[in-house]
């Protein structure tokens, strides 16, 4: 693999090592439309600017994207089925790894 490949791996995986970032793609995912960074601050109850952090680190990892609406900036997920073989692939592997 090349160098720019295993980067943007690592990306992803920093992106998806948080229970934060975790729900708030789910939450993203679920919604099935964008929603307002405040919104997701809202419905999380937690403060906007962590979210904020949060979704600018899986916007970098390519999971979701912000765009303007008005004042005010969205959120959606890019790939929801790329995201849900993602996780089903990580609940696997660990299910795997487990001693019988």
């Amino acid at each position: 693999m090349s160098e720019d490949t295993l980067r943007d791996a690592a990306r992803i995986f920093y992106a998806l090592s948080s229970v934060g970032r975790l729900k708030i793609l789910s939450l993203l995912e679920s919604s099935r439309r964008p929603l307002h960074i405040k919104a997701v601050s809202r419905a999380l109850k937690i403060d906007y600017a962590t979210v904020y952090r949060h979704i600018r680190t899986l916007e970098s990892a390519g999971l979701v994207e912000i765009y303007d609406v008005g004042r005010s900036r969205v959120v959606e997920v890019k790939d929801p089925n790329t995201l849900k073989e993602l996780i089903a692939k990580a609940i696997e592997s660990k299910q795997k790894a487990k001693p019988t």
